[in-house]
């Protein structure tokens, strides 16, 4: 069997017309690649070149020209796109995100991270928590970004920042001109609707709460419209709440459980692709920087204190 590497010295001895300028570009001596045509033509059993001076092919030389040029191309093309690919340069990367990440942190990060990546293709899926975590466990989709808590069974982590959730209530409701910082106790008596986010929160003042809530929806876009229309008050992270209509206000709440921790979600024991484990620590540095520009706070390190939805 003829190497690879033999005859690429062919077919630069072929291209170049002679062999002292072909072991030029090849960084080889006359020699050496005198020798490696002569085990070709005696594999082969027949002669590559009308003469030895090498700038006219035989017949046998001009078909083994045109499958070799082929052959090189297309294994330079591969090996130039396995490269891409361990370079994360390529590729497709599948990432499910919370919808407030997905709308404030990922378009900046993505922009720069695709600017000098034009063959890798991204897919982003913004869905709730709970449905990052399940598309992230069925290896629907190599990464996720959500609300991270204790029980992420077969699921490895990375915490980013912490995000305390924010009553939404209608801009002329009495809980929006109460002054100070709101408790649990001045939303006796509101109908709250509920969301995939607050599920997790764990006061006992807010489960009382919970218990009395007849709306939940996982559309944050119907949660702000029923809100807006008077239908109850609900709870979202600060985060989510930049870009509230004006019908609605975003107020402070008392207790200090009452927040998410964000954070990178992967498979357990899986390893990751190269452009996957790239994204992965980029993001999570990015995304810890403006976290903390817009008040919020970065985190840093293992999964301790991961409460949140």
């Amino acid at each position: 069997m003829l190497r690879l590497e033999a005859l690429r010295a062919f077919v630069e001895v072929a291209d170049h017309g002679n062999i002292k300028d072909a072991s030029e570009k090849l960084y080889r001596t006359p020699s050496a690649l005198s020798m490696t045509l002569k085990q070709i033509e005696d594999r082969l059993g027949c002669p590559l070149f009308e003469t030895d001076r090498k700038s006219s092919l035989t017949e046998m030389g001009r078909f083994l020209y045109d499958q070799s040029a082929v052959l090189l191309r297309d294994y330079d093309r591969a090996m130039e796109r396995i490269e891409a690919q361990s370079k994360a340069r390529s590729g497709r990367l599948r990432i499910a995100s919370v919808p407030s990440v997905a709308t404030m942190l990922l378009p900046r990060f993505l922009q720069a991270f695709l600017q000098d990546r034009p063959d890798l293709d991204i897919d982003l899926v913004d869905t709730d928590s709970t449905d990052v975590r399940l598309l992230v466990e069925t290896g629907q989709v190599d990464l996720g970004i959500a609300g991270i808590g204790p029980d992420l069974v077969g699921l490895a982590c990375e915490p980013i920042f912490r995000d305390p959730f924010k009553l939404i209530c209608r801009s002329d409701s009495a809980l929006a001109a109460k002054g100070g910082v709101l408790d649990w106790a001045d939303l006796e008596g509101e109908p709250l609707i509920m969301n995939e986010a607050t599920r997790s929160l764990r006061s006992p003042q807010f489960q009382r709460l919970a218990q009395d809530a007849r709306l939940s929806m996982r559309n944050v876009a119907s949660l702000l419209a029923m809100a807006s229309a008077g239908m109850g008050v609900t709870l979202l992270p600060a985060l989510a709440t930049a870009n509230l209509p004006a019908t609605l206000t975003a107020r402070r709440m008392q207790d200090p459980a009452c927040r998410r921790t964000v954070g990178i979600l992967w498979r357990e024991g899986k390893v990751p692709s190269p452009v996957a484990s790239l994204f992965r620590t980029s993001f999570a540095t990015a995304a810890r920087a403006q976290a903390e520009l817009i008040g919020l706070e970065a985190v840093d390190g293992g999964r301790d204190d991961l409460s949140g939805a």
